[in-house]
């Protein structure tokens, strides 16, 4: 955990550093500045480090984590149970397994020399990126970075280690989506073999005002729990990333 928050404070050095200056001046082409006052940068600074965690928690492994729990959820039909509370907790915590390697990578490279004074911030922003650019090509489908790499007309990359973080980052998500989504859809399917069963013998037996659900619920809980279904999904999604 304090590798976690060393790493997480390495990231945000750039950000702090603005809040080291008491004003900051912005020359023109007539030679006078503007100069922003110390309330206006702690604002843009508040505003940066608002972000930080959407920018992080999208450059890791929670998103497909939290889509396949949140579709879990849905198929198995128990509305808010595991609450939202709950889903993203295991989902965090999940995701600090998976990037521990990452994280052990960026702290050994970049956060603990910078501390050590050995290097400058931005010697450790370059050395900290590789280890998280490397696990988000080894998830990104080349089609996705091909994708977003023809919007921004790239041409020039021979290679996905050419790719810079701009294409990288939006490929990387789109990939997560769709392996999240496939995921999501092998898990859907015994839960509704349930359904269409539970409701062809509702159907047969004349009860079309009881509602399916209400009936299937227990059984799919049944089958989830007899099959460990818990420890086969995270298991299978923590190696997912290994794989």
């Amino acid at each position: 955990m304090k590798r976690l928050l060393t790493v997480i404070l390495l990231l945000a050095t750039p950000l702090a550093a603005v809040a080291q200056v008491p004003t900051i001046e912005l020359a023109n082409d007539t030679a006078s500045g503007v100069t922003f006052t110390l309330s206006i940068q702690i604002l843009v600074l508040m505003t940066l480090l608002t972000l930080l965690p959407a920018v992080i928690l999208s450059t890791t492994a929670f998103v497909r984590i939290i889509i396949v729990l949140s579709i879990l959820r849905q198929a198995l039909g128990t509305a808010q149970t595991p609450p939202n509370q709950v889903l993203l907790g295991v989902a965090l915590f999940l995701t600090f397994f998976v990037m521990k390697p990452v994280i052990d990578s960026v702290y050994e490279t970049a956060a603990a020399p910078y501390i050590a004074g050995e290097i400058d911030a931005e010697t450790a922003m370059e050395k900290g990126i590789r280890p998280l650019r490397n696990f988000m090509l080894n998830q990104t489908r080349a089609s996705d970075l091909e994708l977003f790499a023809g919007i921004a007309r790239i041409d020039n990359m021979d290679s996905a280690e050419d790719a810079p973080l701009s294409i990288v980052i939006p490929s990387f998500v789109v990939s997560e989506l769709k392996t999240a989504f496939q995921i999501g859809f092998l898990i859907f399917i015994p839960f509704l073999v349930i359904d269409l069963v539970v409701s062809s013998v509702l159907m047969s037996m004349g009860m079309m005002m009881l509602s399916p659900m209400l009936i299937s619920l227990p059984f799919k809980i049944m089958l989830f729990v007899l099959v460990d279904g818990w420890s086969m999904l995270l298991g299978t999604l923590a190696s997912s990333f290994f794989s």
